[in-house]
């Protein structure tokens, strides 16, 4: 569980973060939602404890997060950020193990386990042999996704993971992310601006504004009762023009 409570964070005269709590229950998928600016990603990077907040807390499993005392985190989260985040020297098969040789498994353990995940995400003997550069956008994003995998962690931490993808390959790794996080059963915090992914992914959605909670819920409790305008502005400005909707 990720449990976030009155966390405040400022860069000079700049609030990223006012006054945020929330909490990723166990098995669940919660989605921060918000367009460029509201604060997703500095949340992010606090409950990872990559950025230390000015006032609150932040709990991961119970154990308290800060940029001091993270490494009980090791092992426990994967993060997956934009296109991967992939070394260009290493092989799909190299990336993916790194975190398994960081901790010095047994080369037949991690090799099982990269096995594992490459058919549990459709790649073959012959892409983990591959280098990025050969990847299309969707594959490295997969392979980004094994290596968060790669340890079991019970927690997955994605970061705006399918921004940078085209509409067709990004609406496929919509549907296969949907289905592993079913079949995985972890807990998940989902950065996006994306409504559909919202839509999709979230168990509960908590949708950001100017470093403050705007309103936190199910999709359907944010679209028929919105806490201000702005929830309906939001969710609305990315549904297709009226002259286009008989066709959707």
């Amino acid at each position: 569980m990720i449990t976030v409570r009155r966390v405040s964070k400022r860069y000079g005269a700049t609030v990223a973060l006012d006054d945020v709590s929330l909490e990723a229950a166990p098995a669940t998928t919660h989605v921060l939602l918000g367009s460029s600016g509201s604060g997703k990603s500095t949340l992010l990077r606090v409950v990872l404890g990559l950025v230390g907040a000015d006032a609150g807390e932040v709990l991961v499993d119970g154990a308290a997060v800060t940029p001091g005392a993270r490494r009980h985190l090791l092992g426990r989260v994967g993060y997956v950020v934009q296109e991967g985040g992939l070394y260009p020297h290493l092989t799909v098969r190299g990336n993916v193990s790194l975190p398994a040789d960081a901790l010095g498994w047994p080369l037949a353990r991690t090799a099982a386990r990269v096995r594992a995940l490459a058919e549990l995400t459709g790649f073959d003997e012959a892409m983990l042999r591959r280098y990025p550069a050969e990847l299309s956008g969707g594959q490295r994003q997969r392979v980004g996704l094994m290596r968060a995998l790669v340890l079991d962690p019970p927690l997955l931490v994605l970061d705006e993971p399918l921004g940078a993808l085209d509409p067709i390959v990004r609406a496929d790794l919509q549907a296969e992310l949907r289905r592993l996080f079913g079949a995985l059963g972890k807990t998940v915090l989902l950065v996006t601006h994306d409504v559909r992914e919202a839509v999709l992914f979230g168990s509960t959605i908590t949708l950001l504004r100017a470093g403050r909670v705007v309103q936190q819920g199910t999709f359907a409790e944010l679209a028929r009762k919105p806490a201000e305008p702005f929830v309906t502005e939001f969710l609305g400005a990315q549904a297709p023009p009226p002259e286009l909707r008989e066709y959707f």
